[in-house]
Protein backbone atom coordinates (compact mmCIF):
# COMPACT_ATOMS: atom_id res chain seq x y z
CA UNK A 1 0.00 0.00 0.00
CA UNK A 2 1.13 3.43 -1.03
CA UNK A 3 0.40 7.07 0.09
CA UNK A 4 -1.06 7.21 -3.23
CA UNK A 5 -3.59 4.44 -3.18
CA UNK A 6 -4.82 6.05 0.27
CA UNK A 7 -5.10 9.68 -1.25
CA UNK A 8 -6.75 7.80 -4.00
CA UNK A 9 -9.00 5.84 -2.08
CA UNK A 10 -10.36 9.19 0.21
CA UNK A 11 -11.25 10.57 -3.23
CA UNK A 12 -13.60 8.06 -3.93
CA UNK A 13 -14.86 7.47 -0.72
CA UNK A 14 -16.06 11.22 -0.38
CA UNK A 15 -17.23 11.43 -3.41
CA UNK A 16 -19.11 8.18 -3.68
CA UNK A 17 -18.48 8.55 -8.17
CA UNK A 18 -15.77 7.51 -9.29
CA UNK A 19 -15.83 10.09 -12.84
CA UNK A 20 -16.20 13.17 -9.90
CA UNK A 21 -13.51 11.36 -7.83
CA UNK A 22 -11.33 11.66 -11.07
CA UNK A 23 -12.19 14.96 -11.77
CA UNK A 24 -10.93 16.02 -8.24
CA UNK A 25 -7.61 14.58 -8.52
CA UNK A 26 -6.78 15.50 -11.69
CA UNK A 27 -6.84 12.40 -13.53
CA UNK A 28 -8.86 10.25 -16.34
CA UNK A 29 -10.94 7.78 -14.67
CA UNK A 30 -9.55 4.72 -15.61
CA UNK A 31 -6.14 4.63 -13.78
CA UNK A 32 -8.09 5.49 -10.95
CA UNK A 33 -10.36 2.43 -10.90
CA UNK A 34 -7.19 0.06 -11.51
CA UNK A 35 -5.70 2.09 -8.36
CA UNK A 36 -8.72 1.11 -6.40
CA UNK A 37 -8.50 -1.93 -7.61
CA UNK A 38 -4.95 -2.61 -7.05
CA UNK A 39 -6.01 -1.48 -3.00
CA UNK A 40 -8.55 -3.81 -2.84
CA UNK A 41 -6.48 -6.74 -3.97
CA UNK A 42 -3.52 -5.87 -1.91
CA UNK A 43 -5.79 -5.50 1.48
CA UNK A 44 -7.91 -8.65 0.40
CA UNK A 45 -11.42 -7.21 0.51
CA UNK A 46 -13.73 -5.42 -1.70
CA UNK A 47 -13.97 -1.66 0.20
CA UNK A 48 -17.25 -0.25 -2.57
CA UNK A 49 -20.07 -1.66 -4.70
CA UNK A 50 -21.38 -0.24 -7.74
CA UNK A 51 -24.74 1.30 -7.84
CA UNK A 52 -26.59 2.83 -10.48
CA UNK A 53 -25.54 6.64 -9.40
CA UNK A 54 -21.96 5.50 -8.35
CA UNK A 55 -20.38 3.70 -5.78
CA UNK A 56 -21.05 2.79 -2.08
CA UNK A 57 -18.58 2.04 0.96
CA UNK A 58 -19.02 -1.68 2.25
CA UNK A 59 -18.68 -2.13 5.81
CA UNK A 60 -14.86 -2.91 5.20
CA UNK A 61 -14.74 0.37 3.07
CA UNK A 62 -16.26 2.66 6.06
CA UNK A 63 -13.96 1.18 8.54
CA UNK A 64 -11.02 2.19 6.10
CA UNK A 65 -12.08 5.72 5.43
CA UNK A 66 -11.76 6.40 9.03
CA UNK A 67 -7.97 4.54 9.17
CA UNK A 68 -7.47 6.05 5.91
CA UNK A 69 -7.96 9.52 7.21
CA UNK A 70 -5.67 8.94 10.05
CA UNK A 71 -2.51 7.94 8.28
CA UNK A 72 -3.66 11.12 6.19
CA UNK A 73 -3.64 13.16 9.14
CA UNK A 74 -0.68 11.85 10.88
CA UNK A 75 1.38 12.20 7.03
CA UNK A 76 0.25 15.76 7.32
CA UNK A 77 1.59 16.58 10.37
CA UNK A 78 4.59 14.67 10.07
CA UNK A 79 5.27 16.44 7.06
CA UNK A 80 4.76 19.94 9.02
CA UNK A 81 6.68 19.12 11.92
CA UNK A 82 9.65 17.95 9.63
CA UNK A 83 9.62 20.87 7.78
CA UNK A 84 9.32 23.03 10.71
CA UNK A 85 12.24 21.56 12.41
CA UNK A 86 14.27 21.69 9.32
CA UNK A 87 14.04 25.50 9.16
CA UNK A 88 14.40 25.79 13.35
CA UNK A 89 11.39 25.87 14.67
CA UNK A 90 11.31 22.82 16.64
CA UNK A 91 13.62 20.56 18.13
CA UNK A 92 15.63 21.33 21.37
CA UNK A 93 17.31 23.65 22.63
CA UNK A 94 20.21 23.98 25.23
CA UNK A 95 21.70 27.12 26.86
CA UNK A 96 24.30 27.65 29.25
CA UNK A 97 24.43 30.67 31.12
CA UNK A 98 26.87 31.45 33.68
CA UNK A 99 27.45 35.12 36.11
CA UNK A 100 25.47 38.52 36.22
CA UNK A 101 24.23 38.09 33.04
CA UNK A 102 21.64 35.47 33.49
CA UNK A 103 20.08 38.14 35.69
CA UNK A 104 19.12 40.83 33.34
CA UNK A 105 20.67 40.62 29.47
CA UNK A 106 20.24 36.65 28.47
CA UNK A 107 17.10 36.16 29.60
CA UNK A 108 15.71 38.87 27.49
CA UNK A 109 16.80 36.71 24.83
CA UNK A 110 15.60 33.61 25.68
CA UNK A 111 12.28 34.70 26.50
CA UNK A 112 12.13 36.39 22.81
CA UNK A 113 13.55 32.87 21.15
CA UNK A 114 10.49 31.16 23.00
CA UNK A 115 8.25 33.93 21.76
CA UNK A 116 9.26 33.79 18.23
CA UNK A 117 9.59 29.61 18.49
CA UNK A 118 7.73 28.19 21.25
CA UNK A 119 7.32 24.42 19.18
CA UNK A 120 11.51 24.65 20.21
CA UNK A 121 11.85 22.66 24.17
CA UNK A 122 14.32 24.87 26.01
CA UNK A 123 17.11 23.83 28.16
CA UNK A 124 19.17 26.03 30.58
CA UNK A 125 22.11 25.06 32.24
CA UNK A 126 23.94 26.68 34.78
CA UNK A 127 27.87 26.19 33.88
CA UNK A 128 31.44 27.92 33.88
CA UNK A 129 33.32 29.06 31.31
CA UNK A 130 35.66 26.02 31.40
CA UNK A 131 32.38 23.71 31.35
CA UNK A 132 30.78 25.26 28.26
CA UNK A 133 33.52 24.54 25.99
CA UNK A 134 33.52 21.17 27.08
CA UNK A 135 30.21 20.77 26.71
CA UNK A 136 29.79 22.88 23.43
CA UNK A 137 32.35 20.01 22.14
CA UNK A 138 30.38 17.25 23.51
CA UNK A 139 27.96 18.52 22.08
CA UNK A 140 25.61 18.58 25.69
CA UNK A 141 24.83 22.61 24.69
CA UNK A 142 23.80 24.19 21.69
CA UNK A 143 25.04 27.70 22.93
CA UNK A 144 26.89 29.29 25.76
CA UNK A 145 27.12 33.11 27.31
CA UNK A 146 30.35 34.27 28.96
CA UNK A 147 32.47 37.20 29.85
CA UNK A 148 36.37 37.24 28.31
CA UNK A 149 36.68 34.45 26.36
CA UNK A 150 39.88 33.18 24.98
CA UNK A 151 39.93 32.21 21.09
CA UNK A 152 39.56 28.51 20.75
CA UNK A 153 39.76 27.14 17.10
CA UNK A 154 36.56 25.20 16.96
CA UNK A 155 34.37 27.34 19.06
CA UNK A 156 32.82 30.88 17.72
CA UNK A 157 32.00 33.73 19.94
CA UNK A 158 29.64 36.25 19.10
CA UNK A 159 29.55 39.68 21.15
CA UNK A 160 26.06 40.46 22.62
CA UNK A 161 26.88 42.53 25.16
CA UNK A 162 29.04 45.02 26.51
CA UNK A 163 28.32 46.48 30.09
CA UNK A 164 29.70 49.07 32.39
CA UNK A 165 31.26 48.04 35.18
CA UNK A 166 29.86 49.17 38.67
CA UNK A 167 30.76 49.36 42.69
CA UNK A 168 28.76 47.00 45.09
CA UNK A 169 29.40 48.50 48.34
CA UNK A 170 27.64 48.38 51.92
CA UNK A 171 25.12 50.83 52.17
CA UNK A 172 26.68 51.67 55.27
CA UNK A 173 30.17 51.96 53.92
CA UNK A 174 31.13 55.80 53.77
CA UNK A 175 32.10 55.34 50.32
CA UNK A 176 28.22 54.88 49.12
CA UNK A 177 27.69 58.57 49.87
CA UNK A 178 29.43 59.30 46.60
CA UNK A 179 27.80 58.96 42.83
CA UNK A 180 30.77 57.92 41.59
CA UNK A 181 33.80 55.14 43.38
CA UNK A 182 37.11 55.94 41.77
CA UNK A 183 39.62 53.17 41.85
CA UNK A 184 42.08 54.98 44.29
CA UNK A 185 39.22 55.32 46.93
CA UNK A 186 39.04 51.56 46.50
CA UNK A 187 42.46 51.27 47.42
CA UNK A 188 43.53 49.18 50.98
CA UNK A 189 39.66 47.80 51.17
CA UNK A 190 38.69 44.38 51.25
CA UNK A 191 37.57 42.80 47.84
CA UNK A 192 35.25 40.35 47.00
CA UNK A 193 36.91 38.68 44.10
CA UNK A 194 34.93 36.29 41.37
CA UNK A 195 34.88 33.52 39.76
CA UNK A 196 37.19 31.58 41.19
CA UNK A 197 37.85 29.35 38.19
CA UNK A 198 38.12 29.95 34.44
CA UNK A 199 41.18 32.96 33.28
CA UNK A 200 40.73 34.29 32.25
CA UNK A 201 37.86 35.91 34.08
CA UNK A 202 36.83 38.79 35.71
CA UNK A 203 39.28 38.67 38.58
CA UNK A 204 41.56 39.90 35.52
CA UNK A 205 39.44 42.15 34.42
CA UNK A 206 39.76 44.04 38.25
CA UNK A 207 43.51 43.51 38.93
CA UNK A 208 43.54 45.37 35.38
CA UNK A 209 41.55 48.27 35.97
CA UNK A 210 43.65 48.21 39.45
CA UNK A 211 46.95 48.44 37.41
CA UNK A 212 45.59 51.53 35.52
CA UNK A 213 46.52 53.33 38.94
CA UNK A 214 49.27 51.70 39.56
CA UNK A 215 47.90 49.52 42.51
CA UNK A 216 46.50 45.91 43.41
CA UNK A 217 43.72 44.86 44.79
CA UNK A 218 43.17 43.53 48.44
CA UNK A 219 41.41 40.42 47.91
CA UNK A 220 39.43 39.72 51.49
CA UNK A 221 37.99 36.62 49.74
CA UNK A 222 37.13 34.85 46.09
CA UNK A 223 33.59 33.20 45.50
CA UNK A 224 31.99 31.03 42.57
CA UNK A 225 29.89 33.24 41.14
CA UNK A 226 28.45 37.66 41.45
CA UNK A 227 25.08 36.56 43.47
CA UNK A 228 27.22 35.75 46.04
CA UNK A 229 29.72 37.91 45.81
CA UNK A 230 27.14 40.49 46.27
CA UNK A 231 25.47 38.71 49.13
CA UNK A 232 29.12 38.80 50.82
CA UNK A 233 28.71 42.78 50.36
CA UNK A 234 25.52 42.46 51.90
CA UNK A 235 27.04 40.77 54.87
CA UNK A 236 29.70 43.54 55.85
CA UNK A 237 32.69 41.11 54.04
CA UNK A 238 34.01 43.88 51.73
CA UNK A 239 33.23 45.67 48.26
CA UNK A 240 33.48 44.03 44.81
CA UNK A 241 33.27 44.97 41.30
CA UNK A 242 30.19 43.72 38.82
CA UNK A 243 28.68 44.14 35.35
CA UNK A 244 25.60 46.34 35.70
CA UNK A 245 23.53 43.27 35.13
CA UNK A 246 24.29 42.43 38.92
CA UNK A 247 22.47 45.62 39.93
CA UNK A 248 19.31 43.14 39.18
CA UNK A 249 20.36 42.06 42.47
CA UNK A 250 18.35 44.30 44.86
CA UNK A 251 19.44 43.86 48.79
CA UNK A 252 18.41 46.35 51.86
CA UNK A 253 22.43 46.90 51.95
CA UNK A 254 23.84 46.92 48.79
CA UNK A 255 24.12 49.85 46.60
CA UNK A 256 25.27 50.06 43.44
CA UNK A 257 28.16 53.37 41.98
CA UNK A 258 29.16 53.96 38.59
CA UNK A 259 33.43 53.42 38.82
CA UNK A 260 35.42 55.98 37.87
CA UNK A 261 38.37 55.55 35.81
CA UNK A 262 40.39 57.42 33.16
CA UNK A 263 39.14 55.13 30.73
CA UNK A 264 34.99 54.07 30.60
CA UNK A 265 35.19 50.66 32.28
CA UNK A 266 33.89 47.76 30.90
CA UNK A 267 32.26 43.88 30.39
CA UNK A 268 31.70 42.28 27.52
CA UNK A 269 29.24 39.23 27.28
CA UNK A 270 29.55 37.06 24.31
CA UNK A 271 27.58 33.98 22.95
CA UNK A 272 29.40 30.70 22.23
CA UNK A 273 28.50 27.99 19.91
CA UNK A 274 30.48 25.08 17.75
CA UNK A 275 32.49 26.03 14.46
CA UNK A 276 31.03 23.14 12.76
CA UNK A 277 26.90 23.41 13.84
CA UNK A 278 25.22 23.96 10.85
CA UNK A 279 22.05 22.83 12.85
CA UNK A 280 18.80 24.93 11.72
CA UNK A 281 18.05 25.92 15.78
CA UNK A 282 21.09 27.10 16.14
CA UNK A 283 20.88 29.41 13.07
CA UNK A 284 17.23 30.36 14.17
CA UNK A 285 18.43 31.21 17.88
CA UNK A 286 21.74 32.93 16.56
CA UNK A 287 19.10 35.44 14.22
CA UNK A 288 17.19 36.22 17.74
CA UNK A 289 20.02 36.93 19.37
CA UNK A 290 21.35 38.85 16.93
CA UNK A 291 17.96 40.98 16.80
CA UNK A 292 17.90 41.88 19.99
CA UNK A 293 21.74 42.86 20.18
CA UNK A 294 20.42 45.08 17.12
CA UNK A 295 17.15 46.30 19.39
CA UNK A 296 19.54 47.45 22.02
CA UNK A 297 18.34 44.65 24.05
CA UNK A 298 22.11 43.36 24.55
CA UNK A 299 24.01 46.76 24.64
CA UNK A 300 23.77 48.51 28.17
CA UNK A 301 26.71 50.34 27.38
CA UNK A 302 26.01 53.98 28.57
CA UNK A 303 29.63 55.36 29.45
CA UNK A 304 31.93 55.48 32.52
Amino acid sequence: MELRHIKYFIAVARELNIGRAAARLHISQPPLTRQIQQLEEELGVQLFVRTPKGVELTQAGRLMLAEAENIQTVVSQTVDRVQRAAKGHLGRLDVAVFGSGVLLLIPRVLLAFRTAHPGVTMAVHTMGKTEQIEALRQRRITVGFNRLLAPEPDIASELFAIEPVMVAINALDPLAAQDEIGIRDLAGKPMVMYPSSGRPNFVDKVHQLFATERLHPTVAHEVGDAVTAVAFVASGFGVCLVAESAMALTLPSVVYRRLRTKKPATIDLSCIYRVDDESPILGTFLEVMRGCRGAGIGTTESGG
